[in-house]
C-alpha cells in the first residue's frame, strides 16, 4: 500500500515517469536482453575500428527525448574521464542510462539509480563496467593514503581486492590490479543481486540480463565477463519464491 501511495503521489506532483510502465511502447521494450547486448557489442566494435556513427545526437533527437526516455541499456561505470560510456558503445542521446561513480561501486545510490532504470524504464540489459588501470581499485590494492571521503568510498572495493589476493596470492603489481578490477565487477553484480529484490526478480525471470565487463582504456575494447558465476545460487539464497532461474538471460552473453 505504501508503494502504491507513493506512485500516485508522484503522479499527482507531475512526475509520471516514476510510475512503473510509464514508458510502455518505448524503444526499450523492442529489445530482448540478448538483442540489447548485441547492440552494445556492435557499437563497441565500431568504436574500436574508428567507424562511429555518432547516432541520434542532433536537434531532432533532442526534441524526441525532451518529454520521455527509452534507453535500451543500463550501464554502471567508473567516473574515470576515459570511460565515456556513450562513446565507447557508439550510442546516442537517450540510448543508455548511465550510472557513474569512482570504482564503479554498487552501493545505495548506484543500486537505487539502477532500479529506476530497470524497473521504470524497462532496460533489458544492465552492465557493470570496470576498466583497466582503475585508480580506485589501484588505491585499494596498494593501500594508498587517501583524504576526505575517499577511504569510505573505497571501502566498497576492499572485499574485491581481498578476493583477488586470496584467489591468486602469487600475483603482484599490474597483474593483481587487473584481477582485482574483474573481482570488483563481479562484486558489483553480487551487490545488485543481493540488495535489490526487484532487480533480482527481473534477472530470475529472464527479463533482465545482468552482466559484467571490463573496458580497456588503451585499445577501446570491452571484454565481456558474463553474468556472475554464482548468479543462480545468489538468487536462490535470497528469493526462494522465484520459480524460474535466470538461465535464459545467462545464455545470451
Amino acid at each position: 500500500m505504501k508503494r502504491i501511495f507513493i506512485m500516485f503521489l508522484l503522479a499527482a506532483l507531475g512526475f509520471p515517469q516514476f510510475i512503473r510502465g510509464a514508458d510502455h511502447g518505448g524503444e526499450s521494450l523492442k529489445y530482448s536482453p540478448a538483442e540489447a547486448l548485441e547492440r552494445l557489442k556492435n557499437g563497441n566494435a565500431r568504436y574500436i575500428k574508428g567507424e562511429r556513427k555518432s547516432p541520434r545526437a542532433d536537434a531532432s533527437r533532442r526534441a524526441e527525448t525532451a518529454t520521455a526516455q527509452h534507453p535500451v541499456a543500463t550501464v554502471i561505470a567508473c567516473s574515470d574521464s576515459r570511460c565515456s560510456v556513450e562513446l565507447l558503445f557508439d550510442q546516442g542521446l537517450g540510448d543508455v542510462f548511465v550510472v557513474r561513480t569512482a570504482g564503479n561501486v554498487c552501493s545505495v545510490n548506484e543500486i537505487g539509480s539502477t532500479e529506476y532504470a530497470v524497473i521504470h524504464l524497462n532496460t533489458p540489459v544492465c552492465v557493470v563496467l570496470g576498466h583497466t588501470g582503475c585508480g580506485a581499485v589501484t588505491a585499494s590494492v596498494t593501500n594508498a593514503k587517501l583524504e576526505g571521503s575517499l577511504p569510505a568510498l573505497l571501502s566498497n572495493i576492499q572485499p574485491a581486492v581481498s578476493k583477488a589476493k586470496a584467489e591468486r596470492p602469487d600475483l603482484q603489481g599490474a597483474a593483481l590490479i587487473s584481477l582485482a578490477v574483474e573481482c570488483n565487477v563481479r562484486l558489483g553484480l553480487e551487490n545488485l543481486l543481493m540488495k535489490s529484490e526487484e532487480t533480482r526478480n527481473l534477472v530470475a525471470n529472464g527479463k533482465l540480463l545482468l552482466i559484467g565487463a571490463v573496458y580497456d582504456v588503451a585499445t577501446g575494447e570491452v571484454k565481456w565477463l558474463g553474468p556472475h558465476p554464482n548468479q543462480n545460487q545468489l538468487i536462490g539464497k535470497t528469493n526462494t519464491s522465484v520459480e524460474k532461474p535466470a538461465e535464459a538471460a545467462a545464455k545470451s552473453h
